[in-house]
């Protein structure tokens, strides 16, 4: 059937998943006129399972009667994200280079490429919801609550939310299967994605390994106590329980700190050591979603990683765009270079990199 050349344009991320499978389904059932565009943005090696899942987004359009496109973003990845991704490792902090890839692909390179394809917006299958209000637009937790993506879009601003959908917001991910199923789309089985796109199922600290020469040092306990050697500050982030190699009776060790002047790998044994438990943070790098600071009168909501519950939180704003939060109850392994997310109810307001 040939496009209606009437009908909105929208170019929809397609990854080879289901959930972008059934987004671009969503859409086409609500007359837009839809493309799908495949990212690569990863090149430097054949693990990455881009060459399957190009595949089955051409099996889902094809199904869906819907035009692919495959753009490269390699460079663009490799320039804004990866490079800062290997500098906060380098400096023993823990980056989420999922958030800065919204930021600066999902939602920038690729929005400025379907822009350029004529589109009026953009979509993917992200679980998160948006309401417009007098011209201003409000990124919402999505309905199913297991699912909510909101944590990783907190740095997207006005503009890039004007030109985005998000067909998944008000949907359970049982549902969305049952969409695809019922659609027959291949993808509607096939098992989600974890991790970052150039490191897939595959060894993390084997893949860090290749880009920064390990750096042995000492394991030591608060006071000072030698307890194992490490291999490298970069590879351990704070709540760290597996890998650490200390046998022993007692409790578990966990990773509670990182002494960067004498590559000192800070552990303690037990789940709830005070070291482990923060009742405030710093976050610097700051992006507002409204393009201006909560209220630090108002009580808020903050996740500090993403699968959390929110928790009860005062904001305060600091220096050079800097801020201070300060948790009702402590929270457990708060990581430096991690992002701190603030809640307004089901509405993200915005967030920082932990300092």
């Amino acid at each position: 059937m040939a496009p209606n050349p009437m009908a909105e344009r929208v170019v929809v991320g397609m990854s080879g998943g289901v959930d972008s499978s059934v987004a671009a389904l969503l859409l086409k059932r609500q007359g837009y006129e839809v493309i799908g565009l495949f990212m690569r943005n990863w090149e430097d090696d054949a693990e990455c399972p881009a060459k399957q899942d190009f595949l089955d987004v051409l099996a889902v359009a094809d199904v869906i009667g819907i035009e692919v496109e495959a753009v490269n973003f390699a460079q663009e990845y490799k320039e804004r994200v990866f490079k800062y991704f290997l500098q906060e490792y380098q400096a023993g902090r823990t980056p989420n280079p999922d958030i800065l890839c919204n930021s600066e692909i999902k939602f920038k390179a690729f929005l400025d490429h379907a822009l350029g394809l004529g589109a009026s917006k953009i979509a993917t299958g992200h679980y998160a919801r948006l309401r417009e209000h007098q011209g201003e637009f409000f990124l919402r937790k999505a309905h199913d609550a297991n699912k909510d993506q909101s944590y990783f879009l907190y740095r997207l601003h006005q503009h890039q939310l004007s030109k985005t959908l998000f067909p998944l917001g008000d949907l359970p991910k049982t549902e969305v299967r049952e969409i695809a199923r019922q659609a027959n789309l291949p993808t509607h089985a096939k098992k989600d994605s974890t991790g970052i796109c150039f490191i897939g199922e595959r060894d993390f600290r084997a893949f860090l390994e290749r880009y920064l020469p390990k750096q042995p040092g000492d394991m030591e306990t608060p006071d000072g106590r030698l307890v194992h050697r490490h291999q490298g500050l970069m590879y351990y982030t704070i709540g760290q329980r597996q890998g650490l190699g200390i046998g022993g009776q007692g409790e578990p060790w966990f990773v509670a700190g990182k002494d960067l002047a004498r590559n000192v790998l800070i552990v303690v044994q037990g789940h709830d050591h005070p070291l482990l438990l923060k009742s405030a943070l710093h976050a610097q790098d700051l992006s507002w979603i409204a393009q201006r600071a909560p209220d630090s009168a108002r009580a808020y909501a903050a996740k500090t990683r993403y699968r959390q519950q929110d928790a009860a939180c005062r904001f305060s704003a600091l220096d050079a765009p800097s801020c201070s939060v300060e948790f009702e109850s402590p929270q457990w392994a708060v990581t430096p270079g991690q992002s701190v997310v603030i809640y307004d109810n089901d509405i993200c307001l915005g967030g920082g990199i932990i300092s």
